[in-house]
């Protein structure tokens, strides 16, 4: 097959599925926008390798919060999606993370062009949007929300196959009537991209964190994060008698919020940038203990892809999340903690925190329990052959 598959993002397992789809036979294209910023993965192609790499949209950051300009953006990605099918001349598209503009300008492309596309859903934004009107967003977005609501819908009326994350998507696709379509095929992270590495290793010696404690998050934050938690977090923790170093991987407005509220807290922390893939092994390996945030309001339609490179990564996970979240059970499965995404948790989460760094024998257990567990959900060959029979009825 003529396949291009599209992540908004960028993230590691979609270009994992991508060269595994090539490395079958497959004429695969891999798409993402440059100008979002998020955590990477591969996006370069190796000697040999077949896949096709062809970025669409602004390479410049695109500004999440000017709302006007950005949804102008992603339709523009939808149209330039549609030129990169017919450039490619793909029998079948799948798209992912794209945002709602994006989808509709997709959608009605391929609606003239008569080709068949599939979704693979990994948020339901008019849930997220509606869930965050009045409180982080604007009243006015509760409108915007009902208007996303419409424009989901139908796009999923549009596709000739669904993906989705979790079964928790199941009941929305029955009250939009296309859960006919729909094959759950949970979310992974590339088991051979990211691996355990010591404790001590060269990122952790370049960063001053070889003989620190650490509390590490490493992702985005955004509307569906607090990510004055994770100050807090490591506050409680240095007053249980542990001391410890917050460590933040990220880009974005929520670095000056976290720079405030450390020096109000008086919590030790370094900022550092998205850092290269080839290293987030390393990065993730500096962690002592890696952190999960998830708002409440995102309940049971967001997983968060870190959590699953955290698992991949070997190291104690602690989830301030919902506890519905399909995330939360694997945290829970490899032995970690899972609290609720509040202040109120945050003493029963520093005092497990503080036990986990002070028992270097628990940290390890805690460790090898999170690669075992991810070595046992993450198996690329099955989901791409699921994945592989979906794109193969599409492109019928």
């Amino acid at each position: 097959m003529r396949i291009l598959v599209h992540d908004y993002s960028g993230h590691p397992f979609q270009v994992e599925l991508s060269r595994e789809l090539a490395r079958r036979g497959h004429a695969v294209t891999h798409s993402y926008c440059p100008g979002w910023v998020s955590g990477k993965g591969h996006l370069v192609a190796e000697p040999g390798e077949t896949l096709t790499f062809d970025p669409v949209g602004p390479t410049e950051p695109i500004a999440k919060d000017r709302f006007v300009r950005r949804v102008l953006v992603e339709a523009l990605v939808g149209w330039e999606l549609i030129r990169q099918v017919r450039r490619t001349r793909a029998q079948t598209a799948m798209l992912s993370n794209a945002q709602i503009p994006t989808l509709v300008v997709f959608a009605l492309g391929m609606l003239v062009l008569r080709r068949k596309w599939v979704l693979w859903h990994q948020d339901v934004y008019a849930v997220a949007v509606k869930s965050f009107a009045g409180d982080k967003l604007g009243r006015m977005f509760r409108v915007v929300a009902a208007v996303f609501s419409v424009a989901e819908r139908w796009v999923s009326r549009r596709a000739s196959e669904i993906v989705v994350i979790a079964p928790s998507f199941v009941p929305v696709h029955e009250e939009w009537g296309t859960a006919d379509k729909v094959t759950v095929i949970p979310n992974w992270a590339p088991l051979d991209e990211i691996r355990p590495v010591p404790r001590k290793n060269d990122w952790a010696t370049e960063q001053g964190l070889d003989d620190t404690a650490t509390l590490l998050y490493s992702g985005t934050l955004g509307l569906k994060h607090n990510p004055t938690l994770l100050v807090g977090l490591a506050r409680e923790v240095i007053d249980a008698g542990r001391p410890v170093r917050l460590v933040v991987v990220n880009e974005g407005p929520a670095v000056e919020v976290i720079r405030a509220e450390a020096e109000r807290l008086d919590v030790p922390v370094t900022l550092l940038p998205f850092q290269p893939y080839e290293r987030l092994s390393e990065v993730l390996g500096s962690g002592d203990i890696l952190v999960v945030l998830l708002e409440q309001q995102a309940g049971a339609f967001s997983v968060p892809s870190k959590t699953l490179s955290y698992l991949c990564a070997g190291r104690p996970v602690l989830g301030m999340m919902p506890s519905e979240n399909l995330a939360s059970a694997l945290v829970t499965r490899a032995g970690g903690l899972v609290v609720a995404p509040d202040a109120e948790a945050l003493p029963g989460a520093a005092a497990w925190a503080a036990g986990v760094l002070a028992d270097d024998e628990l940290r390890e257990e805690l460790g090898e329990a999170s690669r075992d567990l991810a070595e046992l959900e993450f198996a690329l060959a099955g989901c791409a052959d699921r994945f592989e029979t979906i794109l193969e009825r599409s492109s019928r």
